[in-house]
């Protein structure tokens, strides 16, 4: 059921409003007279295109800020200690499930009596077709724990690739040129402005140097370490027997920066994936910022799309700049983020300065 929410069909209906959700947001960054916690402010975008877009719902921006402080309070407290006491991030946990629980319903309820207007079937809408189709009525604690499983699948791993994205192409600018050189290449981008209705799926697509430059993100800043699997068979490695029911944890980090294939691993360079080099292509498991094999990420097409919306966006409309001396340092947990979150000032863009990024594109043109 959940593999239908991320086809190619769900995933270019999704398409208009993910770049709705990302034009909004970067028009407000632009708009703040400060800098901006790029990290912070990307888990708002990522919360609120799975809000608005996955699941349709009409919720007014003043009551989407107020659930998405209770969603961080419930995702901070979802590793805690299972000690049900007064004041534990355990009860913490607990009573933020419960509020968001209580949004949720009211937001999908208003969404079951509301169906006039809607221009495209979203995840919630397939998840609860399937259901019928399967001959099973969703009940609402169901469509609840699907929800809250749907924003959770779609909120903190994006957030965090989203913050490497914007602070990779800060510290490349000739990476953003040679971006907004391919977009201008295929007629996407005009005199610095995104031409209308250029951005389909089979559009995107085609932007090679784009999808190396996000493949490159994935590798050198993978979201999360790695993933657990069961034993389902006893084989031995490296001379040491693993039973049949053991758990196994595989590292995705260590596979990155390891695996022999990959040249100069700690160096950001997307021409790596380019097809003339190609460096993952002679191992299926050399490269898996999803996982790999039968439970391999679902939503990993949703995800690479989102990127790849946002990086054309920042390529095509918008300037932004470092705001602190030097760049942050990484850690590692719970996901890959700043330690400091990223402080970042982004500009709107004049039609001026849509002139000298149009020029810019022109001189790349002549000298890559």
């Amino acid at each position: 059921v959940f593999s239908k929410i991320f086809s190619h069909e769900a995933l270019e209906s999704y398409l208009p409003k993910i770049q709705l959700v990302i034009k909004d947001t970067l028009r407000a960054w632009s708009s703040n007279p400060e800098s901006i916690n790029v990290y912070h402010e990307a888990q708002k975008l990522t919360f609120r295109m799975a809000i608005r877009v996955l699941l349709g719902f009409r919720i007014p921006d003043e009551e989407l800020g107020r659930l998405f402080e209770v969603y961080q309070q419930f995702v901070e407290n979802v590793f805690s200690l299972p000690v049900d006491l007064p004041f534990s991030g355990y009860r913490r946990g607990i009573r933020a499930r419960e509020t968001l629980q209580k949004g949720l319903e009211k937001a999908i309820q208003e969404k079951l009596q509301n169906t006039q207007g809607k221009d495209y079937a979203d995840a919630l809408d397939i998840l609860i077709e399937s259901g019928k189709e399967h001959g099973k009525e969703l009940t609402m604690q169901e469509l609840k724990d699907g929800t809250l499983e749907l924003i959770f699948a779609a909120y903190a791993t994006t957030a965090s690739a989203s913050t490497s994205l914007i602070m990779q192409l800060l510290k490349h600018p000739r990476v953003l040129e040679k971006l907004r050189e391919e977009l201008r290449s295929k007629g996407i981008l005009h005199n610095g402005c995104i031409c209308e209705g250029s951005l389909r799926l089979d559009n995107i697509s085609s932007l090679h140097y784009l999808d190396c430059v996000i493949k490159e993100v994935l590798r050198l800043f993978t979201p999360i370490s790695g993933g657990y699997r069961t034993v389902l068979q006893t084989f031995e490695l490296d001379g040491f027997q693993i039973p049949k029911g053991w758990s196994v944890m595989y590292s995705i980090r260590d596979t990155h920066d390891t695996a022999p294939v990959f040249k100069d691993v700690d160096v950001f360079d997307p021409d790596r994936f380019e097809q003339g080099r190609s460096e993952d292509k002679d191992g299926r498991f050399h490269y898996l910022p999803f996982g790999g094999g039968v439970r391999t990420c679902l939503g990993k097409h949703l995800a690479k799309l989102f990127l790849k919306a946002l990086a054309i966006e920042l390529a095509s409309t918008s300037r932004f700049e470092l705001a602190t001396r030097t760049f942050p340092k990484i850690t590692l947990v719970p996901v890959v983020h700043p330690v400091d979150g990223l402080k970042v000032k982004f500009f709107g863009l004049d039609s001026n300065q849509n002139e000298i990024l149009a020029g810019t594109d022109a001189m790349l043109g002549a000298t890559v």
